[in-house]
């Protein structure tokens, strides 16, 4: 029985410190009085997490900690000891944190963006700061236009950084913010491109360019990239637009002015420029 994780289990029999549940394989784990209901009975089946007590027991709880094995979320560290640090995840007993799975120092009542992981050798949960390598770059399998679960975590000068369904990096743009996240909010978005490099695009809104011709795409990628503007417009010339864009002309004035009225973009006399959300305009 994976710790960690969550388990829908069957009620075995009742104790007198809790109730013992069962899996179809035949494994048990106790689930202690305190998390016992009235209408909890035999047969009936449960949804716990399983994780080891103090005494290092797998032992199951009703409670939904902050995050399961793989997932990512902000911990606040409660205290530190010799080995390492003991952050609040909503448990009774604290994810630990070794010091070699700090990228920094954790400090005492901050809060840090965390992976939960398993180390099989002692089968124990523990939490890292450097999860790199917990990011995946394959992409098989997801489109434009999915929704996806997301991560609010830093702010950068082209947008908001984000985990998205918890394995992979994505990025909001700045221009695609339309309304206030915090960081540590999680909240559901859509993807609006996916890179060569696996990282994605991401809209909180459910984007419009599935209608899009590949070149509208292209375009719409590199305004990204270079900050909402490029020096391009229906007047370039068509030996630069095929060497930066690999399109002809034709091609570009087509998507520019589909993207335009989409009211994607701006189109002015020697440059493109994505257009303004609403709070833009505010500010």
């Amino acid at each position: 029985m994976q710790i960690g994780t969550y388990h829908d289990l069957t009620i075995l029999r009742f104790t007198s410190v809790g109730a013992f549940l069962g899996n179809e394989t035949g494994e048990e784990v106790l689930l202690p009085n305190k998390y016992l209901t009235p209408e909890m009975e035999v047969g009936a089946q449960v949804n716990v997490f399983v994780y080891k007590d103090q005494q290092e027991r797998p032992v199951a709880t009703t409670i939904r900690p902050l995050a399961q094995l793989g997932e990512f979320a902000y911990f606040k560290v409660s205290w530190i000891d010799k080995a390492g640090a003991f952050l609040d995840w909503g448990l009774e007993k604290d994810l630990f944190v070794p010091f070699p799975e700090q990228k920094v120092n954790l400090q005492e009542g901050n809060e840090y963006l965390l992976q939960v992981r398993h180390d099989p050798e002692t089968d124990r949960l523990y939490g890292t700061t450097k999860f790199g390598d917990g990011l995946s770059q394959d992409t098989e399998g997801l489109n434009r236009n999915d929704e996806v679960e997301l991560l609010v975590c830093d702010t950068t000068d082209l947008g908001l950084k984000v985990i998205v369904n918890h394995k992979y990096q994505g990025l909001i743009f700045n221009n695609h913010i339309i309304r206030p996240l915090m960081k540590g909010e999680k909240t559901k978005g859509y993807i609006k491109t996916i890179r060569e490099d696996g990282k994605l695009d991401i809209s909180l809104e459910k984007n419009s360019l599935e209608k899009f011709d590949d070149h509208s795409e292209t375009i719409l990628e590199a305004l990204h990239h270079n900050h909402g503007k490029l020096m391009f417009s229906d007047k370039s010339d068509p030996e630069m637009i095929r060497a930066y864009f690999g399109m002809s002309k034709k091609s570009f004035k087509k998507a520019i002015g589909q993207l335009y009225k989409s009211q994607m973009i701006e189109i002015h006399e020697d440059y493109i420029l994505l257009s303004e959300t609403p709070e833009d305009k505010e500010g």
